[in-house]
């Protein structure tokens, strides 16, 4: 399974471009359906697209569902997604292998447009399953070249007019299990060799906007003291950004900037630049993105650019359902316990059902890059260590 997809979407780079509705994702959603057949799974697409195998029938309720999602950001890695829906089908052939009688409906899913890269939201798919996203903002979601979220849709061959909240699937799962690599090297340094941890917490975080504008002009022309140019403005920004972080023991990132006209000899008029913050708790984050935006104004005021900031998504913190996260872990031979600042399908669903998150060593540490990386042997026991867990929940 996993050298089956391996080649879809490979940019030049070595990384990925699986971005929602493309031809890419199309491809992975096609290998999704081929590996349900393969086990007489029943296959079907809900209403905003998410892609689901069963195990059993949907209708007895109580469901145990695994799975993760199979987009990418730009030039991504191989396994942030792909790993954890693998995995899924894997765990199912393992405990079928052991002749294990689930007496609760298994099911995989592949959730769309997790990563956000194409419209700038993260987690659509769950999102506006849950109801975290309101059918009509989703419909005013655009990628860079101004197409929107239900055009791209209708080009795939999905209905974009039947989008929004799904209560009556949500009140068929009993619990959600996901299966991520982990995007850090907490169990690559932990003493032992622990190639699995469980996820005890996923820190708050949003993605804000930031406009600085400015005045175009001459770059050969206008003297430096008539300048109102934005990037100064921008690039203060960028540095207070990451003070401030690492004075509050958080995260900021500026990773994404839009620049106008974009030319080599003209001071911008415009410099637009997205924010991604997260830390351990709400207040601190507040705190944060507030004090990013105060040394924006006020290095703008200095330079003669306007700033306006606008808040594009806020994902409050997570603690996973204690119960079903200590279950596992025990399960698992005490597996350690690790939050994280990334955030999951999983972390949107908690508000609506029990989740837990399971991870894989990553010996590497990075995320979202080609540089990602996991051992087969890690994989493996990743695999046993799900399929472990629905035994645990599903089988007598």
């Amino acid at each position: 399974m996993w050298h089956d997809l391996l080649p879809v979407g490979r940019a030049p780079g070595g990384g990925y471009r699986r971005h929602a509705w493309t031809g890419a994702d199309a491809e992975c959603r096609a290998w999704f359906r081929e590996q349900a057949g393969a086990r007489g799974l029943a296959y079907e697409v809900d209403r905003n697209g998410n892609q689901w195998a069963w195990l059993g029938s949907p209708e007895d309720g109580d469901a145990v569902v695994t799975g993760s999602h199979l987009d990418s950001v730009p030039d991504g890695g191989a396994f942030d997604g792909p790993l954890g829906v693998v995995s899924a089908f894997a765990a199912l052939d393992e405990l079928h292998a052991r002749g294990a009688r689930p007496a609760r409906p298994l099911a995989v899913v592949n959730f769309g447009d997790e990563e956000g890269a194409r419209f700038g939201l993260a987690c659509v798919g769950s999102r506006l399953t849950t109801g975290g996203l309101a059918p009509e903002e989703a419909r005013e979601l655009r990628d860079a070249d101004g197409v929107t979220l239900p055009q791209a849709m209708e080009r795939a061959g999905y209905d974009p007019d039947a989008i929004g909240a799904d209560p009556e699937r949500l009140a068929r799962i009993g619990a959600f299990v996901e299966l991520h690599i982990e995007q850090g090297r907490a169990l690559a340094d932990a003493p032992g060799d622990r190639p699995v941890g469980v996820a005890s917490a996923i820190w708050p975080h949003g993605r804000w906007r930031f406009d600085f504008h400015g005045e175009a002009n001459h770059a050969g022309t206008t003297r430096l003291e008539d300048r109102r140019d934005p990037m100064l403005t921008y690039a203060n920004t960028v540095l207070a950004a990451r003070k401030k972080a690492r004075l509050a023991g958080a995260l900021a990132t500026f990773g994404k900037v839009a620049v106008e006209p974009n030319g080599v000899n003209a001071v911008a008029s415009l410099v637009r630049g997205w924010l991604d913050s997260r830390a351990a708790d709400e207040e601190t984050l507040a705190a944060v993105v507030a004090g990013i935006e105060r040394a924006a104004v006020e290095r703008g005021a200095r330079d003669g650019v306007r700033v306006e900031v606008v808040r594009e998504s806020f994902t409050p913190v997570v603690e996973f359902a204690r119960g079903l996260r200590d279950r596992i872990a025990a399960r698992l031979g005490g597996a350690p316990l690790l939050p994280t600042g990334a955030g999951h399908d999983a972390g949107i669903l908690s508000a609506e059902l029990p989740t837990a998150m399971l991870y894989v060593r990553n010996p590497t540490g990075v995320s979202h890059s080609p540089a990602e990386a996991a051992e087969e042997d890690d994989c493996a026991a990743g695999v046993r260590a799900l399929a472990d867990t629905l035994e645990e929940l599903a089988c007598p």
